[in-house]
């Protein structure tokens, strides 16, 4: 079963333990909800789109038939990757029905799908607040957490060098400092060589000490041509980049 299908079964999963679905047959069959049922039952997506769009779309549908509806279609648009429309759906189940911890969860991930971590990160919030042994949620937001912790560290470094630019003596130096490309550069070119020397020390201490000295003769080379006719800074350092990046896929 595809991972949509299991999603979307145990939110109905969800409420029915919350006694959110009648269970009673309907007793007008144009609103009966079990085609809407079989139809997320055996994951087909067109039943669903027509036979729970039919519940979603009359009048006279009672509200936790609707529900089921609502959470069956937003698992098709999910799969179709029509993110808005499924939030939509989502929206309204929570809209009438609020105490649904895995219908915050489930939005979450869509708001999180579509680069919207702050409104992930609330939902996952609002998931646990209503159900703090929520498995699923408390994982998303412990992983969610740690990434926005891990861009606003990167936000911090962003247009800045590997080094301090107020102790910057160097023309070359005081160039990068100057220049947000050149800064990024030097901080990717520290970033990979250190990567591959704490690599080659895991196994040859030797091969690490060629590499440091390898980066050493870097810095002192474009140290010492700066500034000098034809020497080009960016070229230089992107070369060393490109240099390091490849001994990292070795």
């Amino acid at each position: 079963m595809r991972r949509g299908a299991i999603v979307v079964l145990s939110l109905l999963v969800a409420l029915a333990s919350a006694h959110a679905i009648s269970v009673e047959p309907a007793t007008d069959p144009r609103l009966d909800p079990a085609p809407c049922l079989a139809a997320v039952a055996t994951s087909d997506d067109e039943k669903i789109m027509a036979a729970c769009g039919a519940l979603i779309d009359n009048d006279k549908t009672a509200k936790p038939d609707r529900l089921k509806a609502l959470i069956a279609r937003a698992g098709v648009f999910e799969r179709r990757n029509e993110i808005d429309r499924a939030i939509g759906d989502l929206d309204t189940v929570l809209q009438l029905a609020p105490q649904l911890a895995d219908s915050f969860n489930a939005r979450g991930e869509l708001w999180r799908k579509k680069g919207e971590r702050p409104k992930a990160l609330q939902d996952f919030a609002a998931a646990l607040k209503l159900d703090p042994a929520h498995a699923a949620a408390r994982a998303n937001f412990r992983s969610l957490a740690l990434e926005l912790e891990r861009q606003g560290a990167l936000m911090a470094v962003i247009n800045k060098p590997s080094f301090n630019c107020a102790a910057a003596r160097r023309a070359a130096e005081k160039a990068i400092c100057a220049s947000p490309e050149l800064a990024n550069l030097d901080r990717e070119i520290d970033a990979a060589n250190r990567r591959v020397v704490e690599r080659a020390a895991i196994t040859d201490a030797r091969a690490a000490h060629v590499l440091r000295r390898e980066q050493e003769n870097y810095l002192a080379q474009r140290n010492a041509a700066f500034g000098r006719t034809g020497f080009d800074l960016v070229k230089t350092m992107r070369e060393r980049l490109d240099h390091l990046l490849a001994l990292e896929r070795q």
